[in-house]
Parts: structure tokens; sequence; C-alpha cells
């Protein structure tokens, strides 16, 4: 089996040739100049109120994105318009904080937090204890633009998050597959962080190699902050205790902690081979939405170097005096397939919740709502994106001796 991009539907070649018309026409809306970018920013905020920090994460973004990603038009303009978004949410976030000064006290219950490699079952997990009434995983119109939360939950952003993801699944069907999304699915924390443009989902879509070298030096413990921040808005009017997920928080487990003490974190484990090919996999399905020239080979190599850095830092993390404000919960990805009524027992009794009704019949309900499979098969194979299983068990041969 050798990788090949999906298919595009005839609707999704006209929208991709209307976008290189129209940038051909109005090359403005397809800038990824720094200031250009600013400018678009500034029309709705002044850049006093963007995120600390906002310049340096953009100028590496844009620059990334414009001389790396191999971007077509429609993915030019979503990399012009999520530098544009981010700048937005942070200037808009602070001003409702200045606004509702109370906002700052609001108190926040230790979240529950997923982590793990891509494709470990965080997604099913994060989901079905999203189903439980005591607990509050974020939907994606919370997570992309909290402050209007604060004064209850508007209708049109329903609406608008329903359109964005009908446009992604008509440009990419198989982005369904992979990972189903939509208004009413809880999504992932990176939807709401990068204010400052340090995210590294951003590199889970994009070709983005010398922004994700520059990620990896930076500290992203602001970002945290800031996240926390964008949680109490969505705590004003619901105080239930968040439950999150984000793989990308596995190379960040000092900052999640700082900013969160007393997190309880469910890490995912799973046979390192099928991780990373199938994270391969999404990796190459979601750049291909923005990009014509996807080498599957190359996505692989990355995700590699990647996920090794994000696991020895987890590693690291986990070995040192921060783990202490922390409670780890470790799952073995088989035992979540075969038996997750008892994983789900299990987080419940790290984090001190009595079970809302029977696990059994909880989980039960869950999957009669959600059938495995439901949005089609996620099928590939390790050698399509260059993973040799002897190599990679070889390379994270460290994994056996962490948590």
């Amino acid at each position: 089996m050798t990788w090949q991009p999906p298919a595009r539907s005839a609707v999704a070649e006209q929208i991709y040739a209307a976008a290189e018309q129209d940038r051909t026409q109005r090359p403005d809306r397809y800038s990824l100049d720094v200031d250009s970018v600013v400018e678009r920013a500034e029309k709705r905020f002044s850049a006093e109120l963007f995120a600390d920090g906002w310049r340096a994460g953009l100028a590496e973004f844009l620059d990334s994105a414009a001389q790396e990603a191999r971007l077509n038009a429609v993915g030019t303009r979503m990399a012009a318009q999520s530098a544009v978004g981010r700048l937005i949410a942070g200037a808009a976030i602070a001003t409702c904080r200045r606004d509702h000064p109370t906002v700052a006290a609001t108190p926040l219950e230790p979240p529950i937090v997923i982590i793990g490699g891509w494709r470990t079952g965080t997604t099913f997990l994060f989901r079905l204890l999203g189903t439980d009434p005591r607990l509050h995983a974020p939907l994606p119109a919370e997570l992309v633009s909290p402050w209007v939360f604060a004064d209850g939950p508007p209708a049109r952003t329903r609406t608008t998050s329903a359109a964005a993801t009908e446009l992604l699944h008509t440009l990419n069907p198989e982005m369904a597959h992979v990972h189903p999304s939509g208004p009413d699915l809880p999504e992932e924390c990176v939807l709401a962080m990068g204010t400052d443009l340090r995210n590294w989902g951003f590199t889970s879509m994009m070709r983005l190699p010398s922004y994700a070298s520059w990620l990896a030096g930076q500290d992203l413990g602001a970002s945290y902050r800031r996240y926390r921040e964008a949680l109490q808005l969505l705590s004003v009017r619901d105080p239930r205790r968040f439950v999150l997920k984000a793989p990308a928080h596995t190379a960040e487990l000092d900052h999640l902690i700082a900013a969160f003490p007393g997190v309880v974190v469910v890490q995912i484990h799973r046979d390192i081979v099928p991780t990373l090919a199938s994270g391969a996999s999404l990796f190459a399905v979601y750049r291909a939405t923005y990009s014509d020239d996807v080498d599957p080979v190359e996505v692989g190599r990355q995700l590699v170097d990647q996920s090794e850095m994000w696991f020895r830092r987890a590693a690291a993390v986990r070995a040192s005096t921060s783990a202490e404000h922390a409670t780890f919960v470790d799952v073995d990805y088989d035992d979540l397939v075969a038996h997750p009524a008892d994983v789900v027992g299990r987080v419940y009794d790290a984090a001190g919740l009595a079970p809302a009704a029977p696990v059994e019949a909880f989980v039960a309900a869950y999957h009669a709502a959600h059938p495995r499979d439901a949005h089609g098969v996620h099928r590939y194979q390790p050698a399509d994106f260059g993973i040799e299983p002897g190599e990679i068990h070889e390379r994270f041969a460290f994994l056996m001796d962490s948590p």
C-alpha cells in the first residue's frame, strides 16, 4: 500500500480553483507578511492588547508558512486567517478580563487532562468522559471564542462552527474519517491556545520545520497561563469541572502542571509503531487539505523526531519534583479498547469522583450514540511513511523505563 492524498470531489476542485483565481486577483487577502496580518487584526483591536510575545511568534509562524509549507491558495488563506484569529482572540480575552475584573477570581477545580501520543484513544476517552453531566468538555466555539460565553452562550457561534466544519469536510472528506469533528463534538485544547502564536497544533496542519524547531526552544509558561484565563471565562456561567485533551500537552507537562496545580493527568500508552504510523497518516491527511505537495515519508520523519522530543520531555517532567503537584493515571491502549469501563473507573477514582451512573451502562450508552468506525475506517501502513518497526522500537526503547 502506498499513501496517496485524498481524492478531491468536483465541488472541492471548484473551491480550490476559485481560491487560486482569487489569489491572483486579490493577493492582499493571501499575504503572509507580518505587517499585513497585523493590519487586518488591528481592524478589531489595537496591537497593544495582543498577547505578550506575539510579534516573535507571528514572524516565525508566517515565515515558515510562506517559505516551507508549500501551501495552495486555500492553505495560504487559512494560515493568514489563523494568525489574524489568534491575535484577535488574545486581545478579546484581555479586553473581557479588563471589563470584568472579577473573572480573574473565578475558581477552577483541577481539571482532568488526557494526553499521549497521536491516535492512542485520547479523543475517545475525552469525549466519553465529556458526556458525564458533571464535567465540561469544551466545544470548538468555546475554545475559539471563550470571551463570548462570559455573558452566556450566544446562538451564532454554533452556526459559524458548523459552517467551518462543513467546508473542511467538503475540501477533504477524509478528515472526518481520521478525526471526526463538528460543532457539537468536544475538541482539543490547541484550538484555544497560541494567542501569542506559540502552538504545537499548527505543526499538525502544515509543514513548518523551522517553526517547530523554534517552538521547541520556547518557554510556553505564559501560553498556559493564558489558557487558564480563557477557561475562567467559560467558567463564569458554567462552573463544572473541565475535562480536557491534547496530545501536545505531552511536550509541555511542566507548564500544564504549573497552570493547573492538582491536575489529574491521564496518559495513554500504545505501541510506538502504530502510534507513529497512524499519527503520520493523520498529519498527511490534514496537510493535504492545504498543500498539493505532501511527502508522506517526510511527514513520518518529522513526526518521529517530534514525538521522541515530546516523550522524552514528558518522562523528564514525570521524574522531577513537578510531578508531585499532579496526579497521574497511566492507561494502556489495549486496556482502554478492551475494558473502557475499568479505565473510566480508575479516572474517577483519581479525580475523587463517584460514578454518576453504573460505569458499564455509562460506556454502553456512549458506544450506542457513537458507534465505532461510524465515519469510516482509518487505514495506513508504517512503510507508507518510512517507519521501520525495528528501528523505531530501538529508538524509543527509553519508553520502557518511563511511567
